[in-house]
């Protein structure tokens, strides 16, 4: 196989023999091949090939020559498929040496290898392996990987951030995890009856960080919690390597947005006193005060079902709005008709609970979600009729984008548990050792 004209460069792969001109090699579509024009020496040559013959000009590659094949067809052509009878996982491999990805696959033989990663639990990552230094995104810290210092900010990043990591990590995820539960249910206790009965206080009262609510069992619990959330996100940020990277992330928003109500609260009642009228409503304090329900969220940093469900909806955000418009549209098209027939039309029996268009909205999406609470029906038989369409409308609607984000689910779900499951072989290396 002869590509252009010239003093032509011949590579050897498993046996079969290609031929190109100097041309042709310099802007070829594979990586690899393409990096043999700018080698300089015989040193250079063999870190791209496995072996070269200067007599013949020839370049040897110990791979599999069927697999190259049709990766020269995709070339030619611009379509690449699996080999028949290969393993998808194989090929896939083959793909990555020669410097292609998985986009490079058409549709039907992308399927087959997603779902072929999923069933061995496989997922080939760009990083490196965690023990390595300068592996991926985390070795590209501000200090040289090889310095005592750059080795103990890396050992204190990995031990905060992935709880499989070191026994120290997973001893930090759990007395994290703890904090959380414990914070959760004195946030559920605190809105008992009885939890106010012994000093007869209101609602109001309860929000209010006095002296004294600081003093009781409740507020000296909520105290323990928030300082060491707050040490925790503290060290956090001081070990990160980009600082507005940090601020960025969603879990660590949430983490502001679980700890800053609590000082709010305080300087709040520290400058407006005890007994002003901000103090009396209560409200602000209040809603400050229930926001540390977003706690539950920070458990999603030590459990991977949570941090699977946030990265199927980052991914399937386009899949996830085709499902509000889907919704959206259905809701406007049967709120309308059922106001109308409902309502609308002269025909005796009007319906109050059909007013209007947006009243009707409610019953349309209670309808198409299948919830069907009962606090409003249609009475008239066009009307139970439309009711009818609306239900199976809505299965048929909310199923179609399921069969999308669910692979996406699985995808991720995988891929998750094989970083984890990478960093407790590290863990257990370390372990050993």
């Amino acid at each position: 196989m002869n590509f252009g004209r010239g003093p032509p460069v011949v590579l050897n792969v498993g046996g079969t023999r290609y031929s190109f001109s100097r041309e042709v090699l310099k802007d070829f579509p594979l990586r690899r091949v393409s990096r043999l024009h700018g080698c300089l020496s015989e040193k250079d040559v063999l870190e791209v090939c496995d072996d070269y013959d200067r007599e013949r000009n020839e370049y040897f590659f110990d791979r599999h020559s069927e697999a190259f094949g049709f990766i020269m067809l995709y070339v030619r052509h611009g379509h690449l498929r699996f080999v028949p009878h290969m393993c998808e996982l194989s090929f896939y491999n083959e793909m990555i040496y020669w410097g292609l990805e998985g986009s490079h696959l058409d549709y039907c033989c992308q399927r087959r290898l997603d779902d072929r990663m999923s069933e061995t639990y496989t997922y080939y990552a760009a990083e490196e392996p965690p023990g390595e230094p300068g592996g991926g995104s985390e070795g590209r810290g501000r200090q040289p990987p090889g310095t005592e210092g750059g080795k103990w900010l890396e050992r204190m990043r990995r031990t905060f951030e992935e709880p499989t990591s070191s026994v120290a990590a997973q001893v930090l995820a759990t007395v994290s995890i703890l904090f959380v539960i414990v914070s959760m249910v004195v946030l559920c206790a605190s809105t008992l009856p009885e939890w106010r009965a012994p000093g007869n206080r209101s609602v109001e009262e309860q929000s209010r960080y006095t002296a004294e609510s600081v003093r009781e069992p409740s507020g000296i619990i909520e105290a323990i919690c928030i300082g060491w959330f707050t040490a925790e996100c503290i060290v956090r940020f001081i070990v990160s390597k980009n600082k507005c990277e940090f601020v960025r992330r969603p879990l660590n928003i949430i983490d502001l947005l679980a700890i800053t109500p609590y000082y709010i609260s305080v300087l709040m009642t520290v400058f407006t006193g005890e007994n002003s009228q901000l103090q009396r409503a209560g409200v602000t304090l209040r809603v400050l005060r229930m926001m540390r329900i977003f706690w539950v969220i920070k458990l999603a940093r030590h459990f991977i079902g949570l941090q699977t469900l946030g990265l199927t909806l980052k991914r399937c955000y386009r899949e996830m709005v085709m499902l509000l418009v889907f919704i959206c549209v259905a809701m406007a098209i049967f709120s309308a008709l059922s106001q109308l027939l409902e309502n609308g039309l002269d025909l005796g029996t009007k319906n109050k609970d059909y007013a209007s268009i947006p009243a009707a909205c409610w019953w349309v999406i209670i309808s198409m979600t299948t919830v069907g609470y009962g606090d409003m029906c249609p009475i008239t038989i066009p009307g139970r009729i439309l009711g009818g369409i609306c239900v199976v409308s809505g299965i048929v609607l909310l199923a179609l984008p399921i069969t999308f984000i669910y692979h996406s689910f699985v995808q991720c779900y995988h891929e998750l548990k094989f970083r984890s499951a990478r960093y407790s072989r590290s863990l257990s290396a370390e372990f050993l050792n």
